[in-house]
């Protein structure tokens, strides 16, 4: 009897990734994202208008008009016009025109759709796709697999926006740090903070990754997403415009996100909200702040942070913005937990004296794109009854696996342990307890004695099973695997030596 293989099918999202890979060919990852994201955007709408169309077709005698802009309006969905709709794309996708008909159906979609405007790129007709490639991701994006899922299409094109998102940010490397933060750190922190309603703060919002899983979160826990409304700040233009499309494409409220290039500090486009939760990972150790210009700030409640390090000023800025019981997580440098220079160390000080912090945790290398500088995350909450007095340190260094040789990810269980930690010690649950190694809950006067340092490994020691180290015996060890190398390196001198010796010889008798 023949043996049968079993084979596991790759994901559709990996699928059309590689695919969509390979089509690119020698075009730069920044600009080939636009195209891409720009098309299954298009794709996503049209579904969702098909969707609707089919269904006022069949109730035409009922009054319906399929082509009523207020029928969509009324549903959620954007109105599609005839000539941007995917099954016009299809029968022109073999055209060598094919760019200038998309970047047409774009304009059209704006046209129609007012929430829309300025968001959608048009760089197909100038685009360095061919247009016989372009046609080909046409074909692919719109693949029989999609056509099939019936209502479930938009999910799933939304499932696959948010994957090639972080395809993208892993194609462009340091770049794509910039737009994009790594979707398990945004679990963690949505975890941890746990938004089930209220209003959601991303003064640096990037392509939207915090309020995509806010909503995750609140749908996986039987919450009303009309519960939560979201809060959004981004400086960077293209990226602004990459959220509105990864938020319109679930559907979610955009139109308080907003753009503008002076940024958060010197423009805040949200100076009187004042959220429940904030979320965000801000640009680490930025020196290019505009410090200089704001040093009578009234949002520096804490000390005037330094003109040439931001980190202390997103502290006090996310502050700024908590409602009377809010919650704010978020990530920074791991200096930012021992650094003194330009005053940092005395606002640090004044945040743990006036109980402002509540959790720090301390996460592994190689999480973050854009950066290998060392990463934390620190947990702040207004007017804590709970818990007072008392700092939860977690030490997450050890957390999380490799995905490729420069990038490590933290899988679910490690996300649900650490926010299972926080939320055990948050409550005051007779289940918290200390774990060497990796948590330990601190009164702020031992903080204050190790002179208002915040990194963990201070404070959880050393884990259980390294308190027996046997020094004499390792130092025995290391000495012996010293001695073999060095005899080692001598057999291979003496090696490399007689064979000079052999060559010189050799030389000699021509």
């Amino acid at each position: 009897m023949a043996s049968t293989k079993q084979t596991t099918e790759e994901p559709l999202e990996k699928q059309l990734w590689k695919a969509a890979d390979k089509l690119r060919k020698n075009i730069d990852a920044a600009k080939y994202k636009d195209v891409v994201l720009g098309l299954i955007f298009l794709r996503y709408i049209s579904v969702s208008f098909e969707q609707l169309y089919d269904e006022l077709i069949k109730q035409q005698d009922e009054g319906a008009d399929p082509e009523d802009r207020d029928e969509y309006a009324a549903e959620n969905v954007f109105y599609v016009p005839a000539n941007a709709r995917w099954s016009h794309l299809v029968s022109v996708a073999k055209s060598p025109q094919v760019g200038k008909y998309i970047d047409d159906a774009m304009d059209a979609i704006e046209l129609e759709n007012r929430t829309l405007k300025g968001i959608l790129p048009k760089v197909f007709s100038r685009s360095e796709l061919d247009p016989t490639s372009l046609g080909e991701l046409i074909d692919l994006i719109g693949n029989s697999t999609l056509q099939n899922t019936s209502t479930k299409s938009a999910d799933l094109l939304g499932h696959v926006f948010e994957y090639f998102l972080g395809e993208f940010a892993l194609a462009e490397g340091k770049k794509g740090g910039q737009f994009y933060t790594p979707r398990s750190v945004v679990e963690l922190l949505v975890n941890m903070l746990e938004p089930y309603k209220g209003r959601v703060l991303d003064p640096c919002c990037g392509s939207g990754g915090m309020f995509v899983q806010s909503e995750k979160f609140v749908k996986e826990h039987q919450g009303r997403i009309e519960n939560i409304s979201i809060y959004g700040q981004e400086s960077n233009q293209t990226t602004w415009r990459l959220c509105k499309m990864n938020l319109a494409i679930r559907g979610i409220d955009a139109s308080q996100v907003k753009w503008n290039t002076e940024g958060s500090f010197l423009n805040d486009a949200h100076r009187d909200v004042k959220a429940d939760f904030v979320m965000a990972n801000p640009p680490f150790n930025d020196s290019d702040w505009s410090g200089d210009q704001l040093r009578s700030d009234a949002r520096w409640q804490y000390g005037v942070p330094p003109a040439g390090n931001a980190n202390f000023a997103w502290i006090q800025h996310f502050i700024y913005h908590l409602a009377p019981q809010g919650q704010a997580g978020f990530v920074l440098a791991k200096g930012s937990l021992t650094s003194k220079t330009g005053g940092e160390g005395e606002i640090r000080k004044a945040l743990i004296d006036k109980g402002m912090i509540a959790c720090i945790v301390n996460l592994p290398a190689k999480l973050f794109l854009n950066t290998q500088i060392p990463a934390c995350l620190w947990f702040v909450t207004r007017n804590r009854t709970k818990r007072a007095g008392e700092i939860l340190f977690i030490d997450a260094r050890n957390e999380g696996h490799l995905i490729n040789r420069r990038t490590r990810e933290l899988s679910e269980d490690d996300i649900l342990k650490i926010a299972r930690t926080y939320h055990l010690w948050r409550d005051e649950s007779p289940d918290y307890q200390d774990v060497a190694g990796y948590c330990a809950s601190v009164p702020v006067s031992r903080v204050a004695e190790l002179d208002y340092v915040l990194t963990p490994g201070r404070y959880v020691g050393l884990p259980e099973e390294e308190d027996d180290f046997d020094f004499a015996e390792r130092f025995t060890a290391l000495k012996a695997e010293f001695e073999q190398q060095l005899k080692e390196e001598e057999r291979l001198n003496k090696v490399i030596l007689e064979n000079l010796g052999k060559i010189k010889i050799e030389r000699e008798e021509e």
